[in-house]
């Protein structure tokens, strides 16, 4: 377990407050915020009174700040939680730790590994937690899967299978497909598929080569390839195909499947399906469970007492890594 680096709010509750009313955060990571234990949302920064009305409908007593420099000057806040446009990350995350706020960003918090260096000087510097809204680790699935994969449940790894896929190409406007708001499937998507491998078996890529489809600058559709120590990699994403995702671990006494591993919930039910010898199958559900509030929660907790965290910026810059090494090998198709 990584150091703790920050000090921890001696508030009972963590006040959150929240930079921009974008949609994500009125579907899911609001709702969210109100509903977690040792934790309340008090502020939300916009300007426009028809985007903060759907956040007051079932928060009446939020406070709405008409910007996000005045959000985070009250000493009403304590946490801030950043939903803003991917090339906007980086810099409001450092501007809310300047304010002695605790951070959880939206991923990918930042643009490429380089930027790490200024986000761990400034959440050291600050005394305060900062991290990447990156809700999976929190899920009792993924605990579940790397618990057996531990206990060779499946045997000796030998391959990792990843599939994430949504079709937004219509949606010429949405940020995803801008190349100026840091759009693209694998910065959306793909640390998903990246870091969840990632998670459940402890190790790093040595190699990456992908092909890469791009339109109007930003990757739609990529195929990547990798080489861990001990087993091979495969996996695709794309902001251009039918809605698909999966996760798949391939040993050499059994395979794990998780067949909702991302959206929980809304694509389907969270199920960890093991298969070994004689066909016999072993399925371990997860039912109603919303792993945005588990996050909010575990969150708040660190926040306010300093408990370790599990997805630190240590973490999530190995993603990064990881997208960056993509971006280097890509071949365009």
């Amino acid at each position: 377990m990584l150091p703790r680096t920050y000090e921890g709010n001696m508030t009972e509750t963590i006040r959150w407050g929240i930079l921009g009313a974008a949609n994500f955060a009125l579907n899911h990571m609001a709702p969210a915020i109100h509903a977690s234990r040792g934790a309340s949302l008090a502020g939300l920064a916009t300007s426009s009174a028809d985007k903060a009305a759907g956040f007051l409908a079932f928060a009446p007593d939020l406070q709405v700040f008409d910007s996000y420099d005045a959000l985070l000057a009250s000493d009403a806040i304590d946490a801030v939680y950043i939903p803003l446009p991917n090339h906007l990350h980086v810099e409001w995350t450092k501007k809310a730790l300047a304010a002695g706020k605790h951070v959880l960003t939206e991923k990918p918090i930042a643009m490429n590994e380089a930027e790490f260096d200024d986000l761990v000087a400034a959440r050291d510097g600050a005394g305060r937690l900062a991290a990447e809204a990156y809700m999976i680790v929190h899920h009792p699935q993924w605990h579940k899967a790397r618990d057996l994969l531990a206990e060779g449940a499946i045997g000796r790894l030998i391959h990792v299978d990843g599939m994430f896929c949504y079709n937004n190409g219509a949606a010429t406007q949405n940020i995803r497909n801008r190349p100026e708001t840091g759009g693209g499937g694998l910065r959306d998507i793909g640390v998903y598929t990246f870091g969840s491998a990632r998670f459940v078996t402890g190790a790093e890529p040595d190699t990456v080569t992908a092909k890469l489809r791009l339109e109007n600058g930003v990757d739609t559709f990529a195929h990547v390839s990798a080489d861990f120590p001990g087993f091979t990699y495969n996996c695709v994403t794309s902001m251009r195909m039918f809605p698909n995702q999966r996760m798949t671990f391939h040993g050499d006494a059994g395979v794990m499947t998780l067949t909702t591993p991302f959206n929980s919930g809304v694509f389907g039910q969270a199920e960890v399906q093991v298969e070994g010898a004689g066909m016999a199958v072993t399925t371990y559900r997860f039912p109603e469970v919303n792993q945005y509030v588990l996050q909010v929660e575990a969150f708040s907790k660190a926040a306010r007492d300093g408990t370790p965290y599990a997805c630190p910026l240590e973490f999530s810059r190995g993603t990064q890594r990881m997208i960056d090494m993509t971006f280097e090998a890509g071949q365009e198709i």
